[in-house]
């Protein structure tokens, strides 16, 4: 896992995943790790780029290996619980840079 602490993407970069069946469009907002484990951060959007609801997020496990990237549920409450800990400390660190 590389080191992608806080990783702010330059340019919006979009993804598709599939979400109770249907596709849904999603902003990438950051990639961070956690112990050796990198999370991904989505935003969904709609055809125009704009966050559906600027408040709903999703997170996920983020795999990388060669030119192939992977998502995965977070298995557990208190992984869940301590990966979306680490994500407000990014947001409020982001949010009190001048």
């Amino acid at each position: 896992m590389g080191n992608k602490e806080n990783q702010e993407l330059d340019d919006d970069v979009m993804v598709t995943i599939e979400l109770d069946g249907e596709d849904l469009d999603c902003e990438i907002l950051t990639i961070f790790d956690i112990e050796d484990q990198d999370y991904i951060v989505l935003m969904p959007v709609d055809e125009n780029g704009e966050p559906l609801d600027d408040t709903l997020v999703y997170i996920y496990r983020y795999f990388e290996k060669g030119d192939n990237y992977a998502i995965d549920n977070i298995q557990s409450d208190e992984e869940y619980e301590r990966v979306n800990k680490r994500f407000n400390e990014l947001l409020e660190e982001a949010n009190n840079q001048p």
